[in-house]
């Protein structure tokens, strides 16, 4: 499974941007689908997953700003940027958990190669 990544880029702050995730490969299906972002030094944190059925989770400081979505015919989630912080300056890596392979019974988590997301003050 591989997962393709774009739409990353700089940006005022203030701005937006929308981020794009899809899944190629062969799966029989996808639980979660979501977005981590991560910073020189520090741990990767959750921004925002939207499972299978359409719920969501964010992180506080994405609380009201971004928005995630999901189509789940094309295998692709999406993360829409409003009001972007400098804070918010990142490389941001797409998530799949729980894949449902045709090969094994155990379910599989990946990660795409990420994308750099900048806001300048």
């Amino acid at each position: 499974v591989q997962l393709q990544a774009s739409g990353g880029g700089l940006v005022q702050a203030g701005g937006s941007l929308r981020l794009s995730c899809a899944a190629s490969g062969t799966f029989f299906s996808i639980n979660v689908m979501g977005w981590y972002r991560q910073t020189p030094g520090k741990q990767r944190e959750m921004v925002a997953r939207i499972n299978s059925g359409g719920s969501t989770y964010y992180a506080d400081s994405v609380k009201g700003r971004f928005t995630i979505s999901r189509d789940n015919a094309k295998n692709t989630v999406y993360l829409q940027m409003n009001s972007l912080k400098p804070e918010d300056t990142a490389v941001y890596y797409c998530y799949a958990g729980g894949v449902r392979l045709p090969t094994t019974p155990t379910l599989r988590d990946y990660w795409g190669q990420g994308t750099q997301v900048t806001v300048s003050s």
